[in-house]
């Protein structure tokens, strides 16, 4: 049986060392290729064309996300996983919008990375069990009237974006042509509507929920 192939993103090379030790113990497994950059990730996957790739999604200057739409493109046999440290939802969210066929975190043991690996290269999505928890959680919040996004005015949304860029009131009302005391009766609004205590408070929910 053909070994599945494997190419390794991920910029701390420890974590990667530990990969490539791990799937290269296992007889179904064979890592073609490692690198730290999205970029060279990328470029790998156009020459080698790996069934599975394994992508950090926090690198820079090319993150997951982007390396991972690139990927899509140029290799599109290549079946990528994203990993991360977050459990955010919105992260999972965002990787399978650009293409991805799988989620897990860094909390996630070597038996479900593995098993991620089999699932998608057999054509299947995977969602580790951690993020699908928290889904389910959120599922169970919006069915007891948690709110939403939707209960949003278009301005209140934009002024939520400008938020998330970590723009000050005072930069908003610059950025929207707006006055400042206008900027702040709708960040009142906003957290009113989400009901929400303060500004962390929103910033958390945006992680979370999506924007």
């Amino acid at each position: 049986m053909d070994k599945i192939t494997i190419l390794l993103v991920d910029d701390h090379k420890l974590i990667r060392d530990s990969w490539s030790f791990i799937l290269n113990s296992d007889p179904r497994f064979q890592v073609i290729g490692e690198t730290s950059a999205g970029e060279e990730a990328v470029e790998i996957a156009k020459s080698k064309r790996p069934r599975i790739v394994l992508m950090d999604v926090n690198m820079s200057p090319m993150n997951g996300f982007d390396a991972t739409r690139q990927i899509r493109k140029y290799s599109p046999g290549s079946k990528v996983i994203g990993i991360s440290m977050h459990t955010m939802p919105a992260y999972a969210r965002r990787m399978l919008q650009m293409g991805a066929m799988g989620y897990v975190t860094k909390n996630s043991s070597k038996d479900e990375m593995i098993n991620a690996i089999v699932e998608v290269n057999n054509g299947k999505k995977y969602v580790c069990e951690e993020v699908k928890n928290i889904l389910a959680q959120q599922e169970l919040e919006d069915e007891g009237g948690s709110p939403d996004m939707n209960v949003l005015s278009r301005r209140e949304i934009e002024i939520v974006q400008l938020i998330k860029e970590g723009l000050s009131s005072k930069e908003i009302a610059q950025r929207l042509d707006i006055s400042l005391k206008t900027v702040e009766v709708h960040r009142y609004n906003i957290l009113k509507k989400l009901s929400l205590k303060n500004t962390a408070a929103l910033v958390n929910f945006i992680n979370v929920h999506g924007l």
